[in-house]
């Protein structure tokens, strides 16, 4: 399949298309490279230079499109929600008027398991909890699902919704607001103290980038599902920054700051659908925060 990775020089993104690579399909990167690297791009892939929301956008020949292309920072949505909707609403519905134009069949969104749900009713957080972001960013990407939803049912095209937990691997940046085992591992490399914002006792579900890019290659074969890709078990920041500093062989304590608006307490996935849909995750946390050191090391 020829197929076209959005975002495809980020993080996530660019893993997705080293693992369309190497299972044969014909790849297209889409990235502005605002936040993407081209160090990050496969050299068997080919590589546009573009932005979500180019008028000429041309999706010639295209099968499938893998949306990653977004903005990704809570806290730049919530100082900047036009700047947000701009880029995740507008920039989602731009692509999906010119899959209607080239006739695209399906696209693959990478939606936010972390912040579409908002706070918690219940534990694990499944595909049919309630929707309540807090956070501009949660509700942008809740909005692109809406439209997808609708272009399914107005105009057939096909759909795979990926509702992710925190992603975490190499080629995170962690110069960015996301990524906190990225922002700890950098830190402690670079002999600074981490900061936990709030009490660190607030829970997460940390899934590996390799696992996510075997998602977005399964959900080729997925029609019309909405999914959650996690681990299943959640862990607070203070034992998470135990584990990096375990890893790194870090005695110090972490700087405590005020917890961050629009940041949930405590979440983690419920993955029965994955599971039923032959998804796991291979990677547990030990082993992807080791992957993880030695890239940074070796970056460094």
């Amino acid at each position: 399949m020829k197929i076209l990775v959005t975002g495809g020089a980020g993080f996530i993104g660019s893993h997705v298309v080293d693992k369309l690579v190497k299972n044969n399909h014909d790849v297209v990167v889409l990235d502005n490279l605002l936040t993407g690297n081209l160090n990050n791009i496969n050299k068997n892939a080919e590589f546009v230079h573009g932005d979500l929301l180019d008028k000429d956008l041309n999706l010639e020949g295209i099968d499938v499109v893998i949306h990653h292309a977004a903005q990704i920072n809570v806290r730049t949505s919530i100082e900047k929600p036009v700047y947000d909707g701009n880029i995740n609403v507008l920039g989602t519905l731009n692509l999906l008027e010119k899959m209607r134009e080239y006739d695209v069949k399906k696209i693959i969104y990478a939606s936010s398991g972390g912040a579409v749900y908002g706070e918690p009713k219940y534990l694990p957080v499944d595909e049919n909890h309630p929707i309540n972001p807090l956070s501009p960013y949660g509700l942008s990407k809740y909005c692109g699902e809406e439209y997808i939803k609708l272009y399914n049912r107005l105009y057939g095209i096909e759909y795979c919704i990926l509702r992710y937990a925190n992603v975490y691997g190499e080629r995170q940046d962690p110069m960015g607001e996301a990524g906190v085992i990225s922002i700890f591992v950098d830190k402690i490399l670079n002999n600074q103290q981490p900061v936990i914002f709030g009490d660190g006792n607030q829970t997460r579900d940390f899934v590996y980038v390799g696992d996510v890019a075997k998602a977005n290659l399964m959900a080729l074969n997925w029609k019309n599902e909405i999914v959650n890709i996690g681990t299943g078990k959640e862990i607070s920041v203070n034992e998470l920054f135990n584990l990096i500093s375990t890893e790194l062989d870090y005695n110090d304590n972490p700087i405590y700051d005020k917890p961050r608006d629009g940041e949930v307490r405590k979440i983690y996935l419920n993955i029965d659908k994955a599971k039923k849909l032959g998804w796991s995750s291979e990677y547990d946390l030990k082993e992807g925060i080791r992957r993880t050191v030695e890239w940074i090391k070796n970056k460094e």
